[in-house]
């Protein structure tokens, strides 16, 4: 119960005024500014929700989403794609929706995806959702009137409905017609209407119906929709999940902490891990989007690395500890619009906004003394506008964040409004001015009443007080000549009198009238901000970007890694002295190695050596060198100089499952006949000890006729990169002999019984894969790799393998003993005893095994 007053307290000599007391409850513990940072950080680690809408027609793929973690619609221009929907696969890869809505008449092509989707049930996090709505809510019209009709807080409400369509318009091409996949030379075919117009449609359908985001909120509010993005998949090297698992890209564990468990997972020892120095969650989530997203745009690639080679200068290490922390303050500004647009925004939401805004004009300002040649400084420069300064001024002028925090509400700073002022002067000079009242109001009370207080409650007005007397039993004892009763609240009874009735017609409701007018400029306030929202969603796109780029320079200053370079008129790679960025971390000394392949010379490498040497290591480097720069990043060598590469294929690691329900040799062919089916002479694959999971000569006969496949194409052959312990490949010359292919190994040194390695790659081949030593060293026993060794001899030199003589005369005497044990327990008494079926089935046997 909110109240303010005085409670005069009779004493032998008379009425006394007691001290003016407020009535108002203690508040409830509010968190401070730290408290109320920390409490938005834990709302930006709230899992996100995208929901997307595709639709297929005559060979060309429509897609949007909207993704609840920023309150945007992302939507994808026309794309064609083949009838397997390749395009749409990787789509649903990378952003793993938890819906997929699209319209009820589809091919069989859609038909086909959509079922073989729905069944994945090992799919990670989870199968999405198919969800299918009549084809009449795909129509081109409505869906144009849907787009056009929606409530954007983007779209300042001043703009005309006119005004509104071109503005959309300069957005969202809806005139746009696409022509059909052929050859037109010919055959006039007309042109066809654009799927993505119609896919936006369906997607705000099936909002409004779901009412994402704003199921408890009343029918009258729509979803929160802050922007629409573009987004398109062209120039990106095809990367499956395979290899980012295996090349350890990407790599969650569960968190240690048995508070987080349930939050979810932490990214553990991966390259996603080692580059991710992101002062800002937005950062960190724009980082593994590209990584995602490896990208062969030369254009793109090399604006990424001008920006990291600008902030490697010694010089400029300063700049960017500056920048960094300034990017520290960078906070989920959507999620602060989505409150508004909403009007649930919070204390700390204004706070928060106030530090990102006046946070991007520090960004703006440094920028501003940079290189101008640099395109995202000058896009900050420029773009990051006078609306940042006019937002924060006006948050800076109105927003009492002490009085907003102390009080767990919107309020303002003085003199912004004179009659909110005077209000609130009223009201803090209540508590004097009830006790002179409290004391004329017991004056003329019962003597047997010791006290009384004025208080002041919002909503009901102010009240008379007094303690509840021994003789008030019933209800009928708390009547008191002119005095209205109340209510009883903890054995104090309150009433209305003419003076309380006077202060309610003289003062009103104070707190309350507050209260609505500064809700009211805290709407006002919202729509000033609001209406500048585009500029704000930028601000958040270009800060992310710097704090990527940032990141990554920060961990090529710590490790030593140097800018790559592309030629595009190339094939394959060419690495001087490459290392692998996380082995390089975890142990004591780690050997470089180059590679260098390109033109018509080694385009498929086979490299030999005994186990434990290094080859899986060499080959994930390469992996790993290669992705590194096609995601705009330095890599760890002296120098790498990187061909054109459209994909990037493996076969190192099988990824077993049980839901899977596929053997481990099945997954290493499903692995294997990706890169077959879809390799080009721009691709680099991988294979790690391919063919040993069935027998020796199958898998050997498997391995050498997928090379084999290969070397014939010729010039479009891919670079291939082969590890195996299969020396028969090379004994018995089963590829054929060429430019195309060379032979490396790992460089190793027999000393005595001991093996060292050089773990350095060199041309030539392995004449044995050492296992014995290998055995030796994981703490086999010396008799059974003394006896692996020898049947191994045997094997090679084509000798029979004769059983150890020991360890058959042992099991000779063990056979005998058990024989003699079954004719001592022989009764020869019993009645039963069957002496043929004894010899036959017990004598017989064992003496055999004897001899």
């Amino acid at each position: 119960m909110a109240s303010l007053g005085a409670n005069p307290r009779r004493t032998p000599q008379g009425p006394r005024p007691g001290a003016a007391s407020s009535g108002f409850p203690s508040p409830a513990p509010v968190p401070g500014p730290r408290e109320a940072e920390e409490e938005e950080v834990e709302e930006e680690e709230e899992l996100a929700e995208i929901h997307l809408c595709v639709l297929w027609n005559s060979g060309y793929l429509g897609i949007a989403y909207y993704d609840t973690s920023d309150s945007t619609i992302h939507f994808m221009p026309d794309a064609p794609d083949h009838e397997s929907l390749k395009l749409l696969q990787r789509v649903l890869d990378e952003i793993n929706p938890q819906s997929v809505v699209t319209s009820a008449k589809q091919d069989e092509n859609m038909t086909r995806f959509l079922g073989k989707l729905a069944s994945q049930e090992h799919r990670e996090p989870k199968r999405p959702e198919i969800i299918f709505l009549p084809s009449v809510d795909f129509g081109l019209e409505i869906s144009k009137q849907r787009l056009l009709s929606g409530n954007y807080s983007f779209i300042p409400d001043a703009m005309t409905a006119t005004e509104k369509i071109l503005f959309l318009s300069s957005i969202i091409p809806f005139d746009c017609l696409l022509t059909p996949p052929g050859d037109l030379r010919f055959t006039p075919i007309p042109l066809l209407i654009p799927s993505q117009v119609r896919a936006l449609g369906g997607l705000l359908k099936f909002l409004g119906r779901r009412r994402i985001g704003v199921e408890l909120e009343d029918y009258n509010v729509s979803v929160p929709i802050l922007g629409f993005k573009k987004f398109m998949l062209t120039h990106l090297v095809n990367i499956d999940q395979d290899t980012y698992s295996v090349l350890q890209i990407f790599k969650s564990e569960s968190h240690p902490s048995v508070y987080k468990v349930a939050s979810g997972l932490k990214e553990g020892l991966s390259l996603f891990g080692i580059l991710n120095r992101c002062h800002c969650k937005w950062g960190e989530k724009l980082l593994r989007l590209w990584f995602t997203r490896p990208t062969h745009d030369l254009g793109e690639l090399s604006s990424r690395l001008d920006v990291i080679q600008f902030f490697l200068l010694p010089q400029n290490l300063d700049m960017a500890q500056m920048l960094h922390r300034l990017l520290g303050h960078i906070k989920n500004v959507p999620l602060i619009l989505k409150r508004m647009k909403l009007s649930h925004t919070k204390v700390s939401d204004w706070q928060v906004l106030y530090k990102t805004v006046y946070s991007a004009l520090g960004l703006r300002d440094a920028c501003r003394s940079l290189p101008q040649s640099i395109q995202l400084f000058r896009d900050i420069a420029q773009e990051f506008s006078d609306d940042l300064h006019h937002i924060a001024s006006l948050i800076g002028k109105v927003v009492d964040f002490e009085g907003s925090l102390a009080e767990n509400r919107f309020t303002v700073l003085p003199n912004i409004d004179p009659e909110i002022d005077e209000k609130k002067r009223r009201l803090m000079g209540l508590p004097s001015f009830l006790t002179e009242v409290a004391r004329k109001e017991l004056e003329n009370l019962d003597s047997r009443i010791p006290s009384c207080s004025v208080i002041y409650i919002p909503l009901i007005g102010f009240l008379l007080s007094i303690p509840r007397l021994p003789s008030m039993v019933e209800a009928s004892d708390f009547e008191i000549n002119g005095l209205d009763f109340m209510f009883l609240s903890e054995e104090k009874l309150h009433y209305r009198s003419a003076r309380t009735k006077e202060l309610d017609a003289l003062l009103g409701d104070l707190h309350c009238e507050i209260r609505d007018q500064e809700t009211l400029l805290m709407y006002q306030l919202q729509c000033q901000v609001l209406a500048r929202a585009a500029v704000l969603t930028r601000v958040l796109d270009l800060a992310s970007r710097l704090d990527v780029l940032l990141a990554l320079a920060s961990a090529a200053r710590d490790y030593g890694y140097s800018r790559p370079r592309y030629s595009p008129q190339v094939l394959g790679v060419r690495i001087q002295n490459g290392r692998h960025p996380l082995m390089e971390l975890c142990a004591r000394t780690f050997v470089p190695n180059s590679t260098e392949c390109g033109g018509d010379k080694g385009r498929v490498k086979v490299i030999t050596g005994p186990n434990s040497s290094g080859k899986s290591i060499y080959l994930k480097q390469v992996g790993l060198i290669t992705f590194m720069a096609l995601v705009g990043s330095f890599v760890p060598a002296e120098e790498a100089e990187i061909g054109a590469v459209d994909a990037i294929f493996t076969r190192i690691h099988s990824c077993e499952s049980i839901s899977l329900g596929l053997s481990t040799f099945m997954i290493d062919l499903n692995q294997v006949a990706k890169a077959v089916n879809n390799a080009t002479a721009q691709s680099l694959v991988l294979i790690d000890e391919f063919g040993k999971g069935t027998n020796t000569v199958d898998g050997l006969a498997l391995l050498a006729a997928v090379l084999r496949h290969w070397l014939a194409r010729g010039p479009t052959c891919p670079t291939v990169f082969v590890a195996t312990n299969f020396l028969s490949l090379v004994q018995l010359q089963l590829l054929p002999q060429g430019p195309l292919v060379q032979y490396l190994t790992m460089e190793t040194c027999e000393d005595g019984n001991d093996l060292v390695f050089f773990y350095q790659v060199c041309e030539g081949v392995a004449k044995a894969s050492h296992a014995s030593h290998t055995a030796a060293q994981a703490g086999l026993p010396d008799k059974l790799v003394a006896r692996g060794k020898e049947v191994s001899d045997l094997i090679r030199s084509g000798k029979p393998i004769k059983p150890v003589k020991d360890l058959l005369k042992k099991n000779q005497m063990e056979n005998c003993q058990t024989l003699v044990d079954k004719f001592m327990k022989l009764d020869l008494e019993d009645p039963n005893l069957d002496l043929n079926v004894f010899m036959s089935q017990e004598v017989l046997p064992a003496a055999t095994s004897i001899l």
